[in-house]
């Protein structure tokens, strides 16, 4: 039986354009460069340029549409005119919710000229062109390529060496033995760099050595080490090894040095700057005590909508275009002026943000310390907005001042009970943890319950586990590991 019944329910709803916005918020600056341009190639009613015509293109005044529903979403006013007051002309003309229907970056006075980046060759074309030197076949060239094309970005080859003959006796119609294979990777190793397409760490610095010029004693010493003794070696068993190679400790300790000189990623430091290049999001700058905030967005060209599509839907044309043409017209104005507003927005949200930042890290950006413990929900409740827009805003975005270039994350941080009775924020207990192990003795550094009492004398109260926790994020090595002749 069926059976009618009332209820309320709270629903929210993001509209597409709500929806482009947040999108567009959470885009760090280049991502968002690349975004304008894809918009640009999509709608022919959006161009870059700034809009010389100011005035209004209307003939005849016409009153702002009423509106009939007004929600807040994350800081996002959502509006809904009047469908049969709404018309087409006022629709063109509408300066959506007070923004205009172009967008210009905030000026740069200070226009600094791009540093002009020197030619590189890649890591994976400078080992092809060493092996084509080599006395190679050609099925050994292949060979070769093969194991450089699957190296990966620290120098090693993880790729099994079996996989790599069997694809190419597949695909090729060869029949390479893994003798064939390992005495092509045996040679690839000794080139230049040293070590490159290693298996492991320990086939790495044998390679390595192989090819150094150290003194032979020393160097014959070392290869004994990483053959035999490997694994007292990584563990760190010093009389171990000084007993089992009829040394004294001072000699061990000249073998060590030398090992610490070879390099266990050999492909590393082989990116290109333009690869591995930060371009920050926010740019801070000091005026006398004064602190100067800009967006850095002089790469993102201004927008705005096509004059030559605004002037054939001017009420004077409007009986020369067709009802497909103008419907057509509509959709892509729409979605140019909801673009341009998003960006416009997307600065307004971005800006209050950082400046919320700022205010709360004063401290911070006058002397480049004494970090305070912030959250998501401190900023947000000082700027009236949801958290995850902050996050949002937070994400992937960076931030240069005079004392570095900072991902917007790390400026957050939970807090830490001092004795005192202020809360100090987790990454200066981290910080004071690297530098009590950098300032350890080398033959007995600190364990984790060790530097917890330590401290604990000095006012902070961190608990043996979370300092193993904070160590272990600062990729800092446990005390055996850490301790040197």
């Amino acid at each position: 039986m069926l059976k009618l019944s009332q209820h309320q329910k709270l629903m929210m709803k993001l509209t597409p354009q709500q929806v482009q916005y947040l999108k567009l918020l959470q885009l760090p600056l280049l991502s968002l460069e690349q975004r304008i341009k894809a918009e640009l190639e999509q709608n022919p009613l959006l161009e870059e340029g700034a809009d010389d015509e100011m005035e209004n293109l209307q003939e005849e005044p016409t009153e702002e549409p009423p509106l009939e529903a007004s929600e807040e979403v994350e800081g996002v006013i959502r509006t809904e005119p009047e469908e049969d007051k709404y018309t087409f002309e006022d629709f063109m003309n509408d300066e959506l919710n007070g923004y205009k229907t172009y967008y210009e970056p905030a000026p740069d006075e200070d226009t600094k000229d791009e540093m002009p980046m020197p030619a590189d060759v890649a890591l994976t074309q400078k080992l092809l062109d060493q092996i084509r030197l080599l006395d190679f076949t050609d099925e050994e060239i292949l060979i070769a390529e093969e194991i450089i094309g699957n190296i990966d970005e620290d120098g090693y080859l993880r790729r099994p060496l079996e996989n790599i003959i069997e694809d190419l006796n597949l695909s090729r119609d060869l029949n390479i033995t893994k003798e064939q294979a390992e005495k092509v990777l045996f040679q690839v190793q000794r080139i230049d760099p040293p070590g490159i397409a290693a298996r492991n760490l320990q086939e790495c610095l044998i390679a390595q050595l192989e090819v150094s010029e150290f003194d032979a004693k020393l160097k014959a010493l070392a290869e004994k080490i990483l053959r035999e003794h490997f694994e007292h070696f990584t563990m760190k068993h010093f009389e171990e090894l000084s007993r089992l190679l009829e040394i004294n400790i001072d000699k061990l300790k000249q073998v060590l040095e030398l090992i610490q000189k070879l390099n266990p990623k050999p492909g590393e430091g082989y990116i290109t700057q333009q690869q591995n290049y930060i371009v920050p999001d926010f740019i801070i700058e000091h005026d006398n005590d004064d602190i100067i905030i800009n967006l850095n967005d002089r790469n993102v060209p201004p927008l705005r909508v096509n004059k030559a599509y605004k002037e054939m839907m001017s009420r004077r044309k409007k009986n020369s275009v067709n009802v497909e043409t103008k419907d057509f017209i509509r959709k892509r104005f729409e979605a140019a002026k909801w673009f341009i507003a998003s960006i416009h927005q997307r600065r307004d949200t971005m800006m209050k943000v950082m400046h919320a930042i700022v205010d709360r890290q004063r401290a911070f950006f006058d002397t480049g310390e004494n970090l305070k413990p912030m959250i998501y929900k401190d900023i947000a409740q000082m700027i009236g907005m949801d958290i995850s827009t902050i996050s949002r805003v937070v994400n992937n975005k960076y931030v240069q001042n005079e004392y570095g270039v900072y991902e917007l994350r790390y400026f957050f941080s939970d807090k830490i009970s001092t004795a005192s009775g202020e809360d100090m924020a987790n990454k200066e207990v981290k910080k004071k943890i690297k530098i009590l192990i950098e300032s350890e003795s080398p033959d007995k550094p600190y364990s984790d319950d060790e530097i917890s009492k330590i401290l604990k004398e000095d006012g902070m109260f961190v608990a043996r586990r979370t300092v193993a926790k904070y160590r272990e994020q600062l990729r800092i090595p446990i005390a055996r590991m850490r301790r040197k002749i």
